[in-house]
């Protein structure tokens, strides 16, 4: 456990402060939402559910696999965290409203580095309404952050992975490549494209956009967390159907990577087809689709599965976690 002394810890560090006083230190000073019943000091949180239902997802990072202490600040960290579990809530068509966040870090890691973590987060829940309402905090030979989100439906039925049907829209709303163009400025150590360097570290979800779709009538919707061709794969599997992207309704978004693709040595089209961690929301609408979404295909009458401009992507479909 963090909370047992490490004979080489540091005072500053999480051994040599202690599990205890460090999660004061994380909590000190926090303000909860009204939704927040009870926050974090007790054995659990309460987090009220008007709805009468709690959407929940949960999902982990763990360093070097999803993220880099040299490239990222530990604030960084915090943002993408919650970022990527507040998607989830958003493409079932709800609001996210509360977290429970798990840390584990080696005994030596600097308590001001746990304490820039949990801020990263916070600011980022803010941005939606929501807050950070307990957690666990443990000894680890490296950093791994695991997060549980809760979100509200506000009274809409959820919007699944399987009810897109033939003659539905695909829509999306948000940035296509930028996190993967990102990344490889990153791999190649490219200085430039500073604004791409950073999407990689931290996505922009687009925030509320989860529940206007479900208003406007979304049958089917996903986060491009690891790839459009990927995620609507598996809308395409969950419904029996088969998705056409055309490239002409995405060329702006292979237009905003092309410099940084020459640079890299690379083509913008693997980056906006198979990149992924922008968690964009891609959905299906049988009607009109809502404000700031733009049409980028169809659901056509074939196999399952996803097609683009009616052949089959011969690129890299997206992330595959355990490749």
């Amino acid at each position: 456990m963090v909370g047992e002394q490490s004979a080489d810890a540091s005072d500053d560090s999480l051994g040599g402060v202690g599990e205890f006083a460090v999660i004061d230190r994380l909590v000190a000073g926090r303000e909860q939402p009204g939704t927040v019943a009870l926050g974090p000091g007790d054995d659990a949180a309460i987090v009220t559910a008007a709805d009468g239902r709690v959407v929940v997802s949960t999902d982990m990072l763990v360093q070097e696999r999803h993220f880099r202490l040299d490239w990222s600040t530990p604030h960084d960290i915090g943002r993408k965290a919650i970022a990527q579990n507040a998607a989830d809530v958003e493409a079932m068509g709800g609001r996210p409203t509360a977290f429970v966040v798990a840390f584990g870090a080696p005994a030596e890691t600097d308590t001001a580095a746990a304490v820039e973590l949990a801020d990263g987060m916070w600011d980022e829940a803010r941005r939606f309404g929501a807050s950070i309402v307990g957690g666990d905090l443990v000894r680890a030979p490296q950093w791994v952050i695991s997060v549980t989100v809760l979100g509200d439906l506000g009274g809409r039925p959820p919007v699944l992975r399987s009810g897109a049907r033939v003659g539905d829209t695909v829509a999306v709303v948000g940035a296509l490549g930028p996190s993967a163009a990102g990344y490889s400025l990153w791999i190649k150590g490219i200085d430039n494209h500073t604004e791409l360097r950073r999407r990689h570290l931290v996505p922009e979800p687009p925030y509320g956009q989860g529940a206007a779709a479900a208003t406007a009538g979304a049958s089917a919707m996903t986060d491009v967390s690891d790839g459009l061709l990927a995620d609507l794969g598996h809308i395409a599997s969950a419904s029996g159907v088969e998705i056409d992207l055309h490239t002409g309704l995405l060329d702006a978004d292979r237009a905003a990577l092309a410099g940084a693709a020459a640079t890299a040595g690379e083509d913008p089209w693997n980056w906006v087809l198979g990149g992924g961690e922008d968690h964009a929301l891609v959905a299906t609408f049988p009607g009109a689709v809502p404000d700031g979404w733009r049409a980028i295909g169809r659901v056509v009458d074939g196999p399952a599965g996803v097609t683009v401009d009616g052949t089959q992507w011969s690129g890299d479909p997206g992330w595959q976690s355990f490749r």
